[in-house]
């Protein structure tokens, strides 16, 4: 029997109720998802790779299934093939995010063209929800209570914390 594995990539700096939408989702479509931890050379983390992956792996172990949280640093083609995935899973919250996810998965399949892109829709009432506008509104002491996990939550408000100490 053929194990169907996926791949599901990103930076989760923090993960957010719309990551872990489309981890639960995801996981339903293959037997072994791996979500593949990375580091972005045009972000600056609030989270170190390892804290990310910490977190990740919590929220991902509420869902159940076959999910391994595993850290790359490589082209995602590459670490796709390596993983013996047969599909990237990706979600997408809206057309601008439709417009660079058409462009990567036309150059990954141009790698690779055993692996194919399946794109998840966000549920519509996570729609909003990016990474970057949660670190944002938590630094300006903003409630980010609707869009991450209880936990992610206390983690975020507690390094906005430290990040106001250090400023001081």
């Amino acid at each position: 029997m053929t194990i169907r594995t996926g791949v599901y990539p990103g930076t989760f700096d923090p993960v957010t109720l719309g990551h872990v939408d489309i981890i639960r989702r995801g996981a339903k479509l293959v037997d072994r998802l791996v979500i593949g931890v990375t580091t972005n050379p045009s972000k600056s983390p609030m989270f170190s790779l390892e804290e990310r992956m910490a977190m990740v792996r919590r929220e991902a172990a509420a869902v159940g299934g076959e999910i391994e949280v595993v850290s790359f640093d490589s082209l995602l083609m590459d670490f796709a093939e390596r993983e013996r995935a047969s599909v990237i899973v990706r979600g997408l919250r809206a057309v601008a995010d439709f417009e660079y996810e058409y462009q990567m998965a036309g150059m990954n399949q141009q790698l690779n063209n055993r692996i194919e892109t399946v794109f998840l829709m966000a549920d519509v009432a996570l729609q909003p929800i990016a990474s970057r506008l949660v670190k944002e509104i938590a630094l300006y002491g903003g409630d980010i209570t609707k869009f991450v996990p209880p936990s992610v939550r206390d983690q975020v408000t507690a390094r906005v914390t430290d990040l106001g100490r250090k400023g001081n």
